[in-house]
């Protein structure tokens, strides 16, 4: 699939990969770049506190990691 980019910066996420990853309008995207690349992540499927992207469990609409879990139950 390729788009472009417009005058603004702006690029249109497909409806079809919309739909794959259920993002919806007013859905937050985290944008990053790894390995050379351009990487769109609903936030919800990051920590809200370390920003890691595995094992991602929702809390209050965000997202929390194992670790971090880990880490509140402790406390």
């Amino acid at each position: 699939m390729v788009r472009k980019i417009d005058d603004l910066g702006r690029v249109v996420v497909p409806a079809e990969t919309r739909r794959l990853f259920n993002i919806h309008e007013g859905d937050e995207l985290a944008i990053t770049v790894e390995n050379g690349g351009i990487v769109l992540r609903r936030l919800d499927a990051l920590c809200v506190f370390c920003g890691e992207a595995e094992d991602i469990a929702p809390f209050e609409g965000r997202g929390v990691c194992k670790p971090c879990r880990d880490r509140i139950a402790a406390l």
